[in-house]
């Protein structure tokens, strides 16, 4: 079952209670049909048993042009989003709140980039131009400077 609280449009006032109650700052008034918006997490798409299981996911995880977004059961151990959290240290926003959302955040991971030394070698390096070898038992210039 999906952990998702909804509005009901035929009993919402527009009041904005909500809004000004959720720590999250996930409510919107819609001005134009004055009633409370929020993510529902595309719950009709997640429950229509028409669509093939690949699509019964929120419209923003299939538009994702970068997958940025995994979607699933959380309180499923093996699940893809339950293996995410748990290998890349998913986190809750504002756990203190005790809401316990269904959300969860991975922190931005910091790509590791590799260069082969060629890589790095400067092709106009002067030092190529002139053959200059570098004499191992010469004492370098922060061997002989004191800084």
């Amino acid at each position: 079952m999906l952990n998702s609280y909804l509005v009901d449009y035929d009993k919402c006032i527009g009041c904005r209670y909500c809004s000004w109650a959720c720590p999250y700052g996930a409510r919107e008034i819609d001005e134009h049909q004055k009633v409370m918006k929020k993510c529902t997490l595309c719950v009709d798409r997640i429950y229509d048993e028409t669509l093939p299981e690949a699509e019964r996911k929120p419209a923003c995880l299939l538009a994702c042009p970068t997958t940025a977004r995994v979607f699933g059961d959380v309180h499923d151990p093996d699940s893809d989003v339950s293996v995410a959290i748990r290998e890349q240290g998913g986190y809750q926003l504002m756990p203190e709140w005790g809401t316990k959302p269904s959300n969860h955040y991975l922190p931005r991971r910091k790509n590791h980039v590799s260069y082969k030394n060629e890589e790095l070698e400067r092709v106009d390096n002067p030092l190529k131009k002139e053959d200059y070898q570098v004499d191992s038992n010469e004492p370098s210039l922060d061997d002989v400077t004191s800084w």
